[in-house]
């Protein structure tokens, strides 16, 4: 009966370790796929591609900006776009700098290697909710789903 208990013991003992070395080497990956399952990139050749492709793309992004890049959250407002400007100068319907306003954050949940950490210090100006930055003629542009609710709820009238 001893050995029997000891080798249950072994047993229950090896099947924890192969658990613990499963969940060491899994659990990143795991914990990338969730934060990244509730977002959606793409890359297009123009904005009106973007445009046509995707209605959630601003539509003051300029027809003939090129390597455009888009990410989204799907499950609120938050967006980062990137566009090269054939004009170098902020769209139609866009402001330069914030009258009135400060600055919102870049979202802290989408993360792209084309956009640069810091942009948000560097804002130019406003194109619809999103904060952009100008540099050269490469555009980037981002919007905080809570600044953006934010701005929506103030521009409702109050119920009485």
């Amino acid at each position: 009966m001893k050995g029997i208990v000891s080798k249950v013991a072994l047993g229950v003992a090896g099947t924890g370790m192969a658990v613990a070395v499963a969940a060491v080497v899994i659990g990143p990956r795991v914990s990338e796929w969730y934060d990244g399952r509730h977002q959606e990139q793409a890359s297009y050749a123009t904005g009106s591609d973007a445009k046509a492709d995707r209605r959630s793309i601003p539509t003051w992004l300029p027809d003939n900006a090129a390597s455009v890049h888009y990410l989204m959250s799907t499950t609120g407002d938050d967006r980062l776009l990137r566009a090269t400007l054939p004009e170098g100068r902020l769209p139609a319907g866009c402001t330069t700098g914030l009258p009135g306003k400060r600055a919102h954050p870049v979202p802290e949940s989408l993360k792209a290697g084309w956009f640069p950490e810091g942009v948000a210090t560097k804002v130019s100006g406003t194109c619809g909710h999103y904060n952009v930055t100008l540099t050269g003629n490469q555009l980037f542009a981002w919007q905080d789903g809570a600044a953006v609710q934010a701005a929506l709820r103030a521009e409702r009238p109050a119920k009485h």
